[in-house]
This record gives C-alpha cells, sequence and structure tokens, in this order.
C-alpha cells in the first residue's frame, strides 16, 4: 500500500530572529504573507506566498538550516545588487550554466536560498 500525496503543502525553514527574518522575506524579497500565527508570545508561523505555494518560516518548530529553496526572480543582476545593498550575506557567488544564471543567500537563520534566473531561449 502506498500513501496518497494530494498536493505539495509548503517549504519550511527555522528561523529563530523573527524581525530580521521579516525584514530578508518581507523587504529584500518582496514576499507577501498569506499566513501568519503567534502560538504564543513571540513564537511565530508566517507563511509567504510564492506562485500560488507557502514558504513557511517559524521559530516555533524545530528545523535544520536547509539549502533546498531556489527562487526564480525576473532580473537577476537587480537582485545581486539589492542583496548587496541589503548586506545579506552570498553563500555562492553567480553561477553561469547554458540555460540559467544563481547565486545562493543565506537569510539571518542561515539558510540558503538560490536566486535563479533562466536565459532566453534561442
Amino acid at each position: 500500500m502506498s500513501i496518497q500525496v494530494k498536493e505539495f503543502a509548503f517549504v519550511f525553514h527555522p528561523v529563530t530572529d523573527i524581525p530580521a527574518t521579516r525584514k530578508f522575506y518581507e523587504e529584500l524579497l518582496g514576499l507577501n504573507i498569506g499566513l501568519q500565527l503567534e502560538f504564543a508570545p513571540g513564537q511565530w508561523w508566517i507563511e509567504y506566498e510564492v506562485a500560488g505555494q507557502a514558504l513557511a518560516v517559524s521559530n516555533a518548530m524545530p528545523g535544520k538550516i536547509t539549502s533546498a529553496l531556489a527562487l526564480e526572480v525576473a532580473d537577476l543582476d537587480a537582485a545581486l545588487a539589492a542583496v548587496q545593498a541589503a548586506g545579506a550575506p552570498l553563500a555562492q557567488a553567480v553561477m553561469e550554466f547554458p540555460p540559467c544564471r544563481m547565486f545562493i543567500v543565506r537569510d539571518p537563520a542561515g539558510n540558503e536560498i538560490t536566486l535563479h534566473q533562466r536565459k532566453a531561449r534561442t
């Protein structure tokens, strides 16, 4: 017997500093909140809407630092300039591949997020 998966639920990043996390995801990445719950004073679960999917961050749930999230951006050079201006640490400089370009940035908790841009097809 196999499990019947219905849909994608969410991607989760454990965090510790909610104000710094909110600044990173809301101000730098420009993500919109889809859901936010304060379980107890200072203990948060926040979901950001990303193309109909949820990226969840929480300081109320245990987890390990991750590096499996890649977000498509409209302009990689502008994204890199914004990340550098915000002082967010890079985990990997821009990498070039035949179909795409990308770099990796760390959120305030150390989770690695790849910012990716597909190249125009010729």
